[in-house]
């Protein structure tokens, strides 16, 4: 049986770049190298697209993947039938990628600019198409689409940029109108938790709302939420299945960016600390929401479990989710008896399956 080629993107011009680089070598060490033939290619903080030539995957998280010896410049040509083209002095070596697996979180990996220049290559790749991805990247589009189809979610507010600029008094009076402290103020398009801040006070507010806006011109401020937090991992393209809930207790203010990757504070259960009937209503929910966003492939859809009636409430969904050795999206299918080579395996499949 022919082997597929597989590209493995990662990296990226995003802040999650580093978390990128986590992803990405999780997954090529877990990926089946019996099963494909497998072509890493980084794409680095300034753009440039290097294939990288090691083995040691490791070198990836450390930066060390970028001054390999046997690294050669890169890129996959738009042009169908051209593939991947790497670069040896004046020669360019052409090589068939069957499938792309971009393991890229952020901005130009995950919202639907990379989904355009292999759809328009021709390459099957994982996850989401063009359109869904740019809708789950935009969380005030995908609170749209939510309340479109009758899921519950927090109360939310668009905020634009130029709203700081000269008319931010009233604004804060119009937010405090609306909204209790605490509120949560985040930018519209990142992921990762990156500048989302916890607003308590006025003077917080203000600060979160510049801090936000140095990641994007549209800013989302939504009421507080007081309860677990819980994730749900979806894979499927026309018949969708959703796998166990988690939990996340992030041991601090919020679970973010820190939380995630950098410090021990948080702690995942698996399967969630809510009842089974709850986790039913989370599970269905999940999988309504990635099929009114148009998922297709994978997603991690986010909810909170209110403590006090445990009411679900949707968060967000993330097309792209974290592949590190710690994440959710692997742990959840593994609880659920898909082991992460198998999952990868599986992802794989359900790409080809999406682009015949």
């Amino acid at each position: 049986m022919k082997k597929l080629s597989v590209c493995i993107l990662f990296g990226g011009m995003s802040p999650e770049h580093e978390v990128s680089l986590r992803s990405a070598e999780s997954v090529l060490n877990n990926i089946d190298p019996s099963k494909y033939n497998l072509f890493p290619v980084g794409i680095t903080k300034e753009g440039d697209w290097i294939l990288f030539g090691g083995k040691d995957y490791s070198m990836l998280p450390t930066g060390e993947w970028r001054s390999h010896p046997a690294n050669r410049r890169a890129a996959i040509s738009p042009v169908r039938g051209q593939g991947l083209l790497s670069f040896e002095g004046d020669c360019v070596v052409r090589e068939r990628i069957d499938v792309v697996f971009p393991v890229l979180h952020g901005e130009n990996g995950e919202d639907g600019a990379m989904q355009g220049l292999l759809q328009m290559a021709g390459i099957p790749y994982v996850g989401p198409n063009v359109a869904s991805s740019a809708v789950a990247m935009d969380k005030t589009l995908t609170k749209l689409v939510a309340d479109s189809v009758g899921i519950p979610q927090a109360a939310w507010q668009l905020v634009r940029r130029g709203e700081l600029d000269n008319r931010v008094e009233n604004t804060l009076d119009f937010l405090e109108s609306r909204f209790r402290y605490p509120m949560f103020v985040k930018p519209s398009g990142t992921g990762s938790s990156v500048g989302v801040s916890k607003a308590t006070d006025r003077d917080v507010l203000r600060s979160a709302l510049r801090y936000a806006a140095k990641f994007d011109s549209k800013i989302l401020v939504e009421e507080f939420i007081r309860g677990r937090e819980i994730e749900v991992a979806v894979m499927g393209n026309d018949n969708p299945v959703a796998s166990v809930c988690g939990e996340i207790d992030s041991g601090a203010e919020f679970y973010d960016y820190d939380a995630k990757y950098i410090t021990d504070t948080s702690t995942a259960y698996i399967p969630a600390r809510i009842p089974s009937q709850v986790e039913e209503i989370v599970r269905d929910a999940a999988i309504k929401i990635y099929n009114a966003v148009g998922c297709q492939g994978l997603s991690r859809v986010d909810f909170f479990v209110t403590f006090d009636e445990n009411r679900v409430v949707f968060n967000e969904i993330n097309t792209i989710p974290g592949f590190t050795s710690i994440s959710m999206y692997p742990k959840l299918f593994a609880a659920s008896g898909i082991p992460y080579s198998q999952l990868i395996d599986e992802l794989l499949r359900f790409a080809v399956e999406a682009h015949k």
